[in-house]
């Protein structure tokens, strides 16, 4: 019974494989010219490094991060997720074709192909600590430092883009935030200027703080008109003249401090116009004191947005400009092809040597 052929059988028995020499010249040939393809035309590495930053930092702008700022996500994973993916974006690669006119110069016939060009040929990858490496291998060095430049430059521009559009979008906010927090400021001040007019006052809380004195001045002024009294007493009858005056002037001490006494709002010279006054007033001055505070504030923000648009350029730093590398650069896949044929033909020759029982190969070329 013959055994079934093996794959390593039936390619030993092809005609030309079946014959040494040429079996041996062939792989041979295949194999020179695959090794000289790993290392001709030579190849060349060019590259540009670079990571996402923060302009905060610069410290031109404290308040970049509040309302939302974009940069604050800028500099941790998410910074560099979305650096990735604008380098890999479709405006990144028409800015890249436009700069360098790639149509033009690959010979290209539409502006899809120029892309697919730029996806096989452009690598772009994250690194470890958050550096993002652009990188090429062409044989024309000098073009393919300038393909990594130009995604540089245009990855740069295109997150400035994005900034800038931010930035656009928190103005708006901040200006209608400004004119709501101007007219509420004015709204406070008319309102806490017409209160002190009112009430004839430049500062009530003063007000509050006399008739409190007022009171206790009037308490002390009864007791020591009650001591006089009680002194005179002791020489003089309550008809004397001297008796009755100080009676007269102790009752009309009583009847002042009554007045200054009463809680009812009506009385201006009361205790109770005293506190209503000076609570509305610093009712309205506590909201004067929030009105300004938030047109400051929101005015500060207004201003920061104007160093947002000139740092917007700074949301990428550029570690290493383009650069060519100076180690040499193989074709490993054409150095692959030519390992695999040496395997292939290693195979053949110790399956010709040791063929399987049953599977003994005629050798067809005539040995001398």
């Amino acid at each position: 019974m013959t055994p079934p052929k093996s794959l390593a059988g039936t390619f030993a028995r092809l005609g030309w494989v079946n014959r040494p020499s040429i079996r041996r010249l062939v792989f041979a040939v295949l194999i020179a010219i695959f090794v000289i393809l790993g290392f001709f035309p030579e190849r060349y590495r060019a590259a540009v490094t670079l990571t996402p930053s923060d302009p905060s930092t610069l410290g031109f702008n404290p308040t970049q991060v509040q309302l939302g700022a974009l940069n604050s996500v800028f500099g941790n994973q998410a910074a560099i997720e979305i650096a990735l993916k604008v380098a890999n974006s479709v405006q990144v690669r028409d800015r890249v074709a436009q700069q360098l006119k790639l149509q033009q110069k690959l010979n290209l016939d539409s502006r899809a192909e120029t892309h697919r060009w730029l996806e096989r040929n452009l690598d772009i990858r994250s690194l470890r600590g958050g550096i993002i490496q652009i990188q090429t291998r062409l044989s024309d060095a000098d073009f393919a430092k300038q393909i990594v430049g130009a995604y540089e430059d245009a990855s740069r521009l295109q997150l400035a883009e994005i900034n800038r559009r931010q930035t656009a979008y928190k103005r708006d906010v901040l200006l209608t935030l400004v004119t709501e927090a101007s007219d509420r400021l004015a709204r406070a001040q008319g309102a806490f200027d017409t209160f002190r007019l009112g009430v004839r006052s430049p500062d009530p809380t003063v007000e509050a703080g006399i008739a409190g004195s007022r009171v206790f001045n009037l308490q002390q002024a009864i007791k020591n008109k009650e001591l006089e009294l009680a002194a005179a007493r002791q020489f003089y009858a309550d008809d004397n003249l001297a008796v009755r005056q100080l009676l007269a002037e102790t009752a009309a001490l009583r009847g002042q401090l009554s007045q200054a006494e009463t809680t009812t709002p009506e009385q201006s010279q009361g205790v109770g116009r005293a506190v209503r006054t000076s609570t509305q007033f610093r009712k309205l001055q506590r909201e004067l004191l929030i009105a300004q505070t938030l047109y400051d504030t929101y005015v500060r923000l207004l201003e920061g947005t104007a160093i947002d648009d000139m740092t917007a350029t700074a949301s990428v730093r550029v570690l290493e400009p383009a650069f060519i590398d100076t180690s040499r650069q193989l074709n490993y896949p054409a150095l692959a092809l030519a390992l695999a044929l040496l395997l292939i033909l290693l195979a053949t020759e110790f399956y010709q040597l040791r063929p399987p029982v049953g599977n003994r190969i005629v050798v067809r070329e005539t040995h001398a």
